[in-house]
C-alpha cells in the first residue's frame, strides 16, 4: 500500500508496476489522517476521481486527455498515435477522470431528446447508472463530447459535464445532463465563441478512456428553421 501525500502528479511508475493499492491523498489537512484510516480500513468507500493526468515519466509531455487530433508521435517508421517514446506507450499511467471504488457500477441505456437541435438549443443526455456491488458508493458519470468536422482544430474529446450519483446495492437511478450553446461552442478563426452545425458524438464513461457508451445529435443552423418559417 501507497499512500501519496502531495500538490502535484508525481512520478509513480515505479510503484504503480510493483504495489498493489495507491492512495491519492493530495494535501488532506489536519484531519487527513483520519480521513485515510477511513479509506484503508472499508470504513468509507472512496469516490474521487483525478483532476489532471498522471503521465507515465517525467519527459512525457505534453500529456493530457483533450489533445488536438493532429497530435502524433515519430518513432522509426513513421507517424503514429498509440506510441510516442522508444520504451512505453503514449497512454497516460492514470488518466484524467480516473477512481475506484470498493463497488461497481453499470451504465445503460443512452438516450437524447430530442435527437438534433438548432444553434440556439438545447439538448437532454439520460443515462442509466446502476449499482452492481455488494457496498452502497458514489459514481461520478462524465459526459465527453466531440465534434465529428470543424472549421478550426478541435480536441478529440473535451468534458462537458458530470455527476455524481449515490447507490444502494442493486439501485439504479437515471442520470441527466442538458447541454447547450456553453457546451457546444468553440473558438474560430476570428477569435469568436459560436456554435457549429454538424453531428456531435456523445462519450459517456468512467473517465476520459474507460468509455462504456457512445451516441450522437445533429446541431442543425438556425437559418434553416427561419427558412422553414417563412415557406410556410
Amino acid at each position: 500500500m501507497l499512500i501519496l501525500i502531495n500538490g502535484r502528479p508525481l512520478s509513480i511508475r515505479w510503484a504503480a508496476e510493483r504495489i498493489a493499492s495507491i492512495v491519492e491523498a493530495w494535501q488532506p489537512g489536519e484531519r487527513g489522517a483520519e480521513a485515510i484510516a477511513d479509506v484503508l480500513f472499508g470504513d468509507y468507500n472512496p469516490s474521487g476521481r483525478l483532476p489532471i493526468t498522471i503521465p507515465r515519466s517525467v519527459g512525457q509531455l505534453p500529456a493530457y486527455y483533450s489533445y488536438p487530433l493532429s497530435k502524433a508521435y515519430w518513432i522509426e517508421g513513421g507517424w503514429t498515435n498509440t506510441r510516442g517514446y522508444v520504451d512505453m506507450p503514449a497512454t497516460a499511467l492514470y488518466p484524467f477522470g480516473y477512481g475506484l471504488s470498493y463497488t461497481d457500477f453499470r451504465y445503460s441505456n443512452l438516450r437524447t431528446k430530442p435527437s438534433a437541435i438548432h444553434t440556439d438549443g438545447k439538448i437532454q443526455v439520460s443515462v442509466d447508472v446502476e449499482n452492481t456491488g455488494k457496498r452502497a458508493g458514489v459514481e461520478t458519470v462524465q459526459l465527453y463530447l466531440r465534434q465529428r468536422f470543424t472549421p478550426v482544430a478541435t480536441p478529440v474529446k473535451q468534458l462537458r459535464g458530470f455527476e455524481r450519483v449515490q447507490l444502494d446495492p442493486g439501485q439504479k437511478k437515471t442520470v441527466n445532463f442538458t447541454l447547450g450553446p456553453g457546451e457546444l461552442q468553440l473558438l474560430d478563426q476570428d477569435m469568436q465563441w459560436k456554435v457549429v452545425p454538424g453531428t456531435f458524438d456523445i462519450i459517456v464513461g468512467k473517465s476520459s478512456i474507460d468509455i462504456t457508451l457512445k451516441g450522437s445529435f445533429e446541431v442543425e443552423s438556425s437559418s434553416s428553421r427561419s427558412t422553414a418559417r417563412l415557406s410556410q
